[in-house]
């Protein structure tokens, strides 16, 4: 992959494309390097696996960059590092279930990656750096407030997400149908085209597609007590060591006003100010 110009401005993007039996191609990586004891799956960069789009947390930018606030964070430490970010757009279960980690194609996962036992069973989890709650998505104006008025109706959830469990748990004691999409855009784009009459998913994407798309609001939310974060392979003695050099990067952007800074960047406040602490 081209390196990108600059660390915290330009990030290069590929797609890899699964295969059968988890096989992963599409993305040509050489033989690596080892940065301050760490290794990496590509010389002088942080290789690092997302699904795109999951605005604000990471999408494409207007000249066609990969941004956000979970690239912002990241880059912090791929500065320390002194390496380049390079941005990989896999299927998200590739993520959640360890299998693009285990396969050797990026370093670290990203993409709002909530903490939970059972991922934990398949990836190594970051300290947590983000907190969040389901958020339910509707078109403005609608009589929809609640999981309770979408009896008989169709409601949007995304593949492999903490919002689909909610969603599915709740069905039958609610009566609506779960209309499944592969991803945050074919989810938040139904709404507003009338596919769907609501869509679950995690309030800060949510809370982005409605402040972009003046059609819709966000009706309820849904305290999960949801955490996020990065993700490595798991039982792997040089992921920890990178782990443990990520968790030291984000101490130090919270002790030193950086993590304050991107996130208001992001979301236009600082911390406090909504769900996170």
């Amino acid at each position: 992959m081209t390196a990108s110009k600059g660390r915290s401005g330009r990030f290069g993007l590929c797609f890899i494309v699964v295969l059968m039996a988890g096989a992963i191609a599409g993305c040509s990586q050489d033989e690596g390097a080892t940065v301050d004891g760490i290794h990496l799956v590509n010389a002088d960069a942080l290789t690092v696996c997302t699904h795109i789009p999951y605005k604000p947390f990471q999408f494409t930018g207007d000249n066609g960059e990969v941004v956000g606030f979970d690239v912002d964070l990241v880059d912090l430490l791929a500065q320390d590092l002194g390496v380049e970010t390079h941005v990989v757009s896999v299927d998200w279960n590739q993520i959640t279930s360890g299998a693009v980690l285990a396969a050797g194609t990026c370093d670290l996962a990203m993409g709002g990656a909530t903490i939970t036992p059972k991922r934990e069973e398949a990836v190594l989890f970051s300290d947590p750096y983000f907190n969040a709650t389901q958020a339910l998505l509707v078109k403005k104006g609608s009589d929809y407030e609640s999981l309770e008025d979408l009896q008989g109706k169709r409601l949007g959830t995304q593949t492999d997400t903490t919002g689909a469990i909610y969603a599915d748990k709740h069905a039958e004691q609610y009566g609506y149908t779960t209309v499944v999409f592969d991803d945050l855009a074919l989810e938040t784009t139904a709404v507003s085209a009338g596919k769907v009459d609501a869509a679950i998913n995690d309030n800060g994407p949510l809370y982005q597609y409605a402040a972009d798309n003046p059609d819709t609001e966000i009706a309820a939310e849904f305290d999960t007590g949801e955490r996020y974060g990065f993700l490595a392979k798991k039982d792997d003695e040089n992921a920890q060591k990178l782990i443990d050099r990520l968790n030291e990067a984000l101490a130090k952007a919270r002790e030193n006003g950086r993590y304050d800074e991107i996130f208001k960047k992001w979301f236009g406040q600082v911390p406090g100010t909504i769900n996170e602490q």
